[in-house]
Order: C-alpha cells, then structure tokens, then sequence
C-alpha cells in the first residue's frame, strides 16, 4: 500500500529555537523553517526529518530518534565534542570507551557508535558502517 508514498520521520523538542541552533550550528544540518512553527531537516540522499514543537508537555525519546553514517566514528566524535556535545558513557551489556564510543564493529557485535542528546533531550547517534 506505501510502496511508493514518500514518507519521513517527526519528533517533538520543548525549544524550537534551540533545536534550530543545535540542529544548523553544531551538527550543520540544513534546516527549513516551516509557515507552522515546525522545523524541517534537509538530509542527505533527499531524506527529511521534521521536528515539532511541544512545549513543557515534551518528554525526549528514550530511544535514538536519528543516526548519522559518518565515515570515521573518531573524528566525529572529536569534532563534536569540540563543540561541546556530551556523549553518553555506558558500561554495562553495550559498554562505552572514554569517548563515549560502542565499538561494537571491532568484537563482531554490531556497529561502532556513539550517542549523544540534543537540548531537548532526544537521543541521535554518529554511527560508522564498515563495507
């Protein structure tokens, strides 16, 4: 039935405005204001995202909301960080290096990635897929 019905994927911030600045100054998403108060995120391959505001009734996601393939998971993770993102640290079944890397790729258990939260709270990644 949506075979070919162009689809994407939504979530909630509590501060529109700082989702803006985070989402075009620290990760340099391209974003479009939308005539609704909403935000649309331009992403490669013609993917698009759109975050809605939802004020103090916001609760983030518990759960990773948005991944991004980069090539090298270490230079991502040093360049954000030099923008002040904080990484999560995990150490119990998926366990985080002191960068806040999974380096699930390196023990055959999935992928190298590293969460992180943007200022609502949302969990989004930086994930590295090796071919």
């Amino acid at each position: 039935m949506f075979k070919d019905t162009k689809s994407f994927s939504s979530f909630s911030v509590d501060d529109i405005k700082k989702a803006k600045e985070f989402y075009t100054q620290i990760l340099g998403v391209e974003v479009e204001d939308d005539p609704m108060g909403l935000l649309n995120l331009h992403l490669a391959n013609g993917q698009e995202v759109m975050i809605y505001p939802k004020g103090p009734q916001h609760t983030p996601a518990t759960f990773t909301v948005l991944n991004f393939v980069v090539d090298s998971i270490d230079t991502a993770v040093d360049e954000l960080t030099k923008k002040g993102v904080k990484f999560e640290h995990y150490d119990g079944e998926v366990k985080t290096d002191k960068k806040g890397i999974a380096r699930g790729a390196d023990i055959g258990k999935g992928p190298n990635i590293a969460w992180f939260k943007d200022p609502a709270g949302n969990f989004l990644a930086v994930m590295e897929i090796k071919k």
